[in-house]
């Protein structure tokens, strides 16, 4: 069932001299800068070739139900589309992207691609060496913050005066959640943090997972199913009460948030710290969108207590919509997109590209304040279940997330013993060897 809808992949990654090619291609993606920087970058493929590439966008809330209304009425409106990695089990098995593989060897993209976005943008099922995409937007959760709450001398004596270290930027969750306490203080209108707590989407499961992935707990095991004693393990439950201590020390009606109200906080001079996608930060060093913007530094997910380093991952890869009528235009499409001058191009224009020389190079590091922390962010992220029934199993954390942390019901370890039990079912019910 899951290579119904390849529709002979390896015929149209190979060419034939019969071919013919389009002299128009449409990519859906969502609606934000990144796409805006994805237009510009693919007007010089018109320059090049002259083919028309357009990006259509659509807000995010109605990007996910636009596309897959579309694949499942097998539409040819897109040629391509720029979809999240959780994605990847439905639209592959659903027959809606063609395979990559034959395209990932044929430009060794698994030697020239940051691996984790290899690993959880274009391949499924995990391991199989099966691709379905090719990196294009890399992303994660990263943190901002006010360099000069941090280095005021009165700041700085007083914390060290408290917690018996230096106030710098933290080297561990626990530091920074010591910060975070340190900064609260409503009667002066400031507080400690801006976290993610939205129950729509996947806003506070990704702001969780940070915790959760580096205080050494797991969402479970993605090749058994195994869900039991590792969701509920007590390095996720720590993880997850010391989220839950992070909320607290957030601006006052905190329980809606995500990447616009945290960077709305950052710029009305709220909070010490914000929580944030990379591809978000930009507009914190843009005066007219946030006073503080001289004040900003950025720094990449800290590691747990215990050394585990890890963050959330984000971010998407560009895959060839199977029902497109252009899909030899498009394979060209992609060969150019590859291409280390396009690549770094793409980096230029403020697209975060998952080509590993060019993320390594100092050049990309030097260029914005927010680079470096992207760069050592992308080789340590790890990502959500990418299963055709992701949606169902990220509703119900999301739901089972936001009791405890928001609405502050049970403890840490009763919400995630339920939650371990919710999966499970679930995907039994959905017929895996869940346990």
């Amino acid at each position: 069932m899951r290579m119904k809808g390849i529709l002979a992949a390896t015929g149209l990654i190979l060419l034939s001299s019969t071919a013919t090619y389009a002299t128009e291609l449409t990519i859906l993606w969502a609606e934000w800068d990144p796409a805006n920087y994805l237009q510009e970058l693919v007007n010089d493929y018109q320059k090049e070739t002259g083919v028309t590439v357009k990006v259509d966008t659509v807000p995010w809330p109605d990007f996910q139900t636009k596309a897959f209304t579309e694949f499942n009425s097998q539409g040819s409106a897109y040629d391509l589309v720029v979809g999240d990695s959780q994605w990847l089990g439905a639209a592959s098995t659903g027959g809606h992207y063609v395979e990559l593989t034959d395209f990932v060897k044929a430009h060794n993209l698994t030697e020239t691609m940051a691996p984790a976005t290899m690993k959880y943008y274009s391949e499924y099922p995990g391991g199989s060496g099966h691709y379905w995409s090719v990196p294009l937007e890399g992303d994660a959760v990263g943190w901002a913050y006010r360099k000069d709450w941090f280095e005021d001398p009165t700041e700085m004596a007083n914390f060290k005066a408290k917690y018996g270290r230096d106030l710098a930027v933290p080297k561990t969750l626990k530091e920074l959640v010591d910060i975070a306490e340190f900064f609260n203080r409503p009667d002066e209108n400031r507080y400690g943090a801006a976290i993610y707590s939205q129950s729509s989407g996947d806003a506070l499961m990704m702001g969780v997972e940070n915790f959760i992935f580096a205080y050494g707990g797991s969402l479970g095991d993605f090749a058994t199913y195994k869900v039991s004693g590792l969701l509920n393990s007590p390095a996720s439950v720590e993880g997850l009460e010391d989220y839950k201590k992070l909320f607290g020390f957030g601006p006052p009606g905190w329980g809606n948030a995500f990447f616009a109200e945290v960077n709305t906080a950052i710029a009305q001079g709220q909070v010490a710290m914000g929580m944030n996608f990379f591809a978000f930060f930009p507009s914190l060093l843009n005066e007219a969108t946030n006073p503080q913007a001289k004040n900003m530094g950025f720094f990449a997910n800290p590691p747990g207590p215990r050394g585990d380093d890890f963050a959330a991952l984000g971010g998407q890869g560009i895959s060839l919509v199977s029902y497109s009528q252009n899909k030899d235009e498009a394979m060209k499409f992609l060969d150019w997109l590859v291409k280390d001058e396009t690549q770094k191009k793409w980096a230029q224009l403020g697209g975060y590209t998952a080509a590993a020389a060019i993320l390594k190079s100092d050049e990309f590091q030097n260029a914005t304040p927010y680079n470096k922390a992207f760069y050592e962010t992308m080789f340590k992220v790890r990502d959500f279940w990418a299963l055709p029934e992701y949606a169902e199993l990220l509703d119900e954390g999301q739901q089972g997330l936001y009791d405890y942390v928001v609405n502050g019901n049970g403890t840490a370890k009763e919400t995630l013993d339920k939650l371990t039990t919710t999966w499970v079912d679930s995907l039994k019910t959905a017929g895996y060897a869940a346990e």
